[in-house]
């Protein structure tokens, strides 16, 4: 039946979805657009919003860069190759590739959002290698497993609010993870999208006759062109001791780094997986032959993330985001605020596509509302948690690391999320609401 449902979906994406670069074009005019007619701002403000916040996200978007590129460089190191390769020859049919790269994925970024998404295209790019199965639902497979990223030990909310000194400590003081990453109610949520994220994806297996493949060949990684090593320079590029010593220094610091705080940030993610590709590829010819191959697919963040930059200071500065999420909590009781707040987020996030921006935007309507309506604030931030994460799974802004690396468009994967969408806003509101 999920195959019947998620065919018609699949068609409707892959005819009607613009490319993401249009899509956040899109977004920009309906954003401006409603600033004007919502909020009544001249159309000279709103340009001004728009130009001063158009540059505010450089830092995450170099971030996001170096999780693809990084990543991409360790995946290509021989080592990693074949560590990936003997896990994907587990995978004996095309169900068992899709099960396996679904878990390979909801684990990671239950761990840690950036890894996630690295790892989880990485494996089905591997797996799509060995096996037969539609490249397609592989690579949204590995992307449906970021549907869990804010319940997990990386959420930004959750963090945030166990944050001494956190921006709304006054309002709810400081709220440990036990009652938000670790309640029953989170538990319980992130456990049945564990097993049903996974059988919903082998369930839209197409039939043979309507799958896509992929050649092998075209997944093979660029060898390092040689260089003739007869000049000192051409012999430093060869040599494997530089390298080495900054690599494991590198992986040192890492070691006291853990030992000291533990914390899985993203500047962390990408510096392991940097170090990690420079001892493996061991010269630094290999290095930056993997690296030319890698950039490749990040042209998509360099040009949008900016502008997803520019809609978020419109939506913030105007008031817009405020206003819509406004509107939605004042239809909720005390029994449906997280119900309400659960849709405003994953409304919001279309257009602030951040966990710590929406957080910034929301919360003071919602804390609020739960205070007055006497609601367990910590559930009311991860109902705004999990609004975030959740349109996350049609919204191409976090698709873009994914897509990069396995070489597909939006469209070919947001048919299959399309209905990840519609099933886990089921689990998602009932495990809010009434757990």
């Amino acid at each position: 039946m999920l195959n019947v449902i998620s065919r018609p979906l699949v068609r409707l994406m892959d005819r009607y979805l613009p490319d993401p670069y249009l899509f956040v074009l899109i977004l920009t005019v309906v954003v401006a657009v409603a600033a004007m007619g919502v909020e009544a701002q001249s159309p000279l403000a709103v340009v001004r919003m728009w130009g001063d916040g158009f540059w505010s996200l450089l830092q995450f978007s170099m971030q996001m860069l170096l999780v693809l590129v990084t990543g991409y460089m360790m995946a290509s190191t021989p080592l990693v190759r074949r560590a990936l390769s003997h896990l994907a020859g587990m995978a004996a049919s095309p169900g068992a590739a899709i099960l396996m790269v679904s878990y390979v994925s909801l684990v990671a970024s239950w761990l840690n959002w950036g890894f996630g998404l690295v790892v989880g295209a990485l494996f089905a790019k591997e797996i799509a290698r060995t096996v037969r199965v539609d490249y397609r639902l592989l690579v949204a497979s590995a992307y449906s497993g970021f549907l869990i990223w804010h319940g997990g030990l990386a959420g930004s909310i959750p963090l945030a609010i166990a944050t001494e000194g956190h921006t709304f400590a006054d309002q709810i003081g400081v709220i440990p993870t036990s009652q938000t990453i670790f309640s029953f109610f989170n538990l319980a949520i992130v456990v049945v999208l564990l097993i049903v994220v996974p059988l919903v994806n082998r369930a839209m297996m197409p039939p043979e006759s309507e799958s896509v493949y992929v050649d092998p060949a075209l997944l093979g990684e660029t060898e390092p062109a040689g260089g003739i090593a007869d000049t000192p320079s051409e012999r430093m590029m060869d040599s494997k001791i530089l390298p080495i010593v900054v690599g494991v220094s590198g992986l040192a610091y890492l070691v006291d780094y853990f030992i000291r705080s533990g914390t899985l940030t993203l500047n962390i993610v990408n510096f392991l997986f940097l170090m990690v590709a420079i001892v493996l590829h061991g010269s630094a010819r290999n290095l930056l032959a993997s690296l030319s191959e890698g950039v490749k697919g990040g042209a998509g963040i360099v040009i949008q993330f900016p502008f997803y930059a520019g809609i978020m200071a419109i939506m913030v500065k105007s008031g817009l985001a405020a206003t819509i999420s406004d509107a939605l909590v004042s239809l909720a009781s005390p029994a449906s605020l997280p119900f309400w707040s659960f849709i405003s987020a994953g409304v919001v996030n279309f257009f602030v596509p951040s966990g710590g921006g929406q957080w910034a935007v929301q919360a003071p309507v919602i804390l609020p509302a739960a205070q007055a309506l006497g609601v367990d604030p910590a559930r009311a931030a991860m109902s705004i948690a999990w609004g975030d994460a959740w349109t996350n799974m049609v919204q191409p802004f976090w698709a873009l690391p994914i897509l990069g690396i396995a070489g597909l468009r939006a469209k070919d994967i947001m048919g299959f999320c399309t209905l990840h969408l519609i099933l886990s806003g089921i689990v998602i509101a009932v495990g809010l609401t009434w757990l």
